[in-house]
């Protein structure tokens, strides 16, 4: 039997995007996000209110990072999510986390969260908070690659739970994409 829990933005997994941009000054500032995904095969979006100071920092500047969050950072990652850059200018400081240029556009890289993409600042809609951003390169650390390949067990990128308020680890494999359903053809 099915219970009815109402209208809820609950759905699973929700990643864990830590982003990140610098202002004006070229102080890095990141927070994160767990509503935004693909929604173009060079697209992210993500529904992020104008009140944050990255979202002030990108409008400003017109690029960004997405990292993804990682087991090994969880403590680090909720802390960009709990504490506001226009409350704690040094925020990237007391995260822990250090940066670095990205290559491609003009944002800051994390240095220790091993996945990123780094992003060029499409439209964004005040009203309905929805951000969109071009993916002009993807970069990773070689140590969560294998054969050349991202590898999520290296990786252990994280999810957050809405429900329980909880990160998730991801990485156990199941089953081969756009294969395993051939067999019910």
């Amino acid at each position: 039997m099915r219970k009815n829990l109402g209208a809820k933005p609950w759905i699973y997994p929700q990643p864990v995007f830590i982003i990140a941009a610098y202002g004006e000054d070229d102080v890095p500032n990141a927070m994160n996000a767990a509503w935004g995904g693909i929604s173009e095969e060079s697209e992210i979006s993500f529904c992020l209110s104008p009140e944050h100071k990255t979202v002030e920092n990108i409008l400003k500047k017109g690029f960004f990072t997405v990292s993804m969050g990682d087991a090994a950072h969880a403590v680090q990652c909720d802390y960009l999510g709990v504490v506001s850059g226009k409350d704690v200018p040094n925020k990237m400081e007391k995260s822990g986390f250090h940066t670095s240029k990205a290559p491609n556009v003009d944002a800051p890289l994390i240095n220790e969260l091993p996945m990123a993409l780094e992003c060029r600042l499409l439209s964004y809609d005040p009203r309905s908070c929805r951000m969109v951003g071009e993916i002009v390169n993807v970069c990773v650390d070689e140590s969560i690659l294998t054969n050349g390949s991202i590898d999520p067990a290296k990786l252990r990128p994280i999810s957050f739970d809405p429900v329980n308020r909880a990160y998730l680890v991801l990485g156990e494999k199941i089953g081969n994409a756009f294969k395993d359903g051939l067999s019910l053809k």
